[in-house]
């Protein structure tokens, strides 16, 4: 090696960073907005394969007919109450 001359790295910014490089407010809004749908699609994603993989545990164990039982009979005065 030479005399100690540190190599520049393109990782590393050389101190002399402009202002014109920061986000805007509108570039941050929207990042955020953005970062909310991922978190949002992958809630939906997860619950898709939960519900694929058991699709009766999120049905209910009573169905709409057990409530229909008067009106089956012919009862519609108590429907109306």
């Amino acid at each position: 090696m030479d005399g100690g001359q540190p190599i520049p790295s393109p990782l590393v910014p050389l101190g002399n960073v402009s202002s014109e490089s920061s986000m805007s407010l509108e570039q941050k809004t929207t990042f955020v907005f953005v970062i909310l749908l991922f978190i949002f699609l992958g809630i939906l994603i997860v619950r898709c394969f939960r519900i694929l993989l058991d699709p009766y545990r999120s049905m209910p164990t009573s169905t709409w007919a057990d409530g229909l039982e008067g009106l089956e009979k012919g009862q519609f005065d108590h429907a109306l109450a």
